[in-house]
């Protein structure tokens, strides 16, 4: 029996080379610090309904990444959302002229993470903080210092400072993953009694605390849901506020979406803040993946590439490419 490989981190990036490697018929086995599966495609469920705290919706501009989308809604894992999009600038709410495609998970973003997770051998709860070689093999230990392993080969799959602090044996991989700048976001849920009374479905914020606010039952898959809205902070707010108690975050959060809204807005009967601290790259990348074929260690994730739900899938795809490439 071969020695397997291990993926560290099950969110698109990670489930993608999994998939990849796993059809060319490659033992995987995949660990997250999670409980389930996602990364920032990750669900919340709530007294309130299922709740899409961190991607909200992705674009398609790729071919490969097209025909991946059109897989996945036949299988019923996404479908596409025509939000009344509004733009929010100078004080002036604004239809958004805006007809780009979007999708979502139907019904939750993490329904696509769990379609691609299927039945692949995958560890949750297990947070790895160092990988080490031994024996000509890789082995993990993760958080509570159990040792997992040997592995013929390691890819990493999380945010770039997470991969850059498990890089150490791949000095230039590493090097490059620390010099990507990672952005935090405070993501905040308000459910309401009495839906609100506005034509909003999703809005971009150009001023303020806010970046982006979306009506939850305005989804597909969602309808018969409270009326919920995610909330989230701009960059900039969110990296200023980032020690911020949660409910100061709900407060301030809320008394902004307040005043852009248009309509009266009643305390919530349901309140929830996340923050994510790796957020976005601020800058995209066109490195595909980083590898050292030689050393048998990788790392993938949107910020390789464009710092989209797609550049992440893609992302993905090239490292499993490159690995694949070099056990020729």
């Amino acid at each position: 029996m071969s020695t397997p490989i291990a993926i560290i981190g099950a969110g698109v990036a990670g489930l993608s080379a999994a998939h990849a490697l796993h059809a060319a018929g490659l033992d995987i086995q995949l660990f997250d610090k999670s409980r389930g599966s996602g990364g920032r495609m990750a669900s919340k469920r709530s007294e309130a309904g299922v709740l899409d705290l961190g991607a909200q919706y992705f674009t398609v501009r790729d071919r490969r990444f097209a025909e991946v989308v059109a897989q996945w809604r036949q299988q019923g894992w996404v479908a596409q959302w025509s939000p009344n999009l509004y733009h929010f600038n100078r004080g002036q709410l604004s239809h958004s002229p805006d007809e780009q495609e979007r999708w979502v998970g139907t019904p939750r973003m993490s329904a696509i993470t769990r379609g691609l997770l299927g039945e692949l051998p995958a560890h949750f709860t297990r947070r790895i903080t160092e990988i080490f070689r031994s024996d000509r093999h890789w082995h993990l230990q993760d958080a509570e210092g159990e040792t997992h392993g040997p592995f013929s080969r390691v890819l990493i799959a999380a945010p770039a400072p997470q991969a850059a602090a498990l890089l150490g044996a791949a000095p230039k991989l590493a090097a490059a993953a620390a010099s990507v700048q990672m952005e935090p976001t405070w993501a905040v849920a308000l459910a309401f009694d009495t839906p609100l009374d506005t034509r909003v479905e999703g809005c971009f914020v150009q001023e303020g605390p806010l970046d982006w606010l979306a009506r939850t039952r305005s989804k597909p898959g969602r309808e018969d849901q409270p009326d919920t809205w995610v909330l989230h902070g701009s960059s900039a707010w969110s990296k200023q506020h980032l020690g911020l108690p949660k409910e100061d975050v709900i407060e301030l959060l809320h008394g902004a979406f307040a005043e852009l809204i248009g309509c009266a807005v009643p305390a919530p009967r349901f309140t929830l803040a996340h923050r994510w601290l790796y957020a976005r790259p601020t800058q995209g990348h066109q490195w595909g993946a980083l590898a050292d074929g030689d050393l048998g260690i990788y790392a993938c994730g949107d910020w390789c590439l464009s710092g989209r739900v797609e550049g992440a899938w893609l992302s993905g795809q090239e490292a499993a490419r490159r690995l694949l490439e070099h056990l020729g």
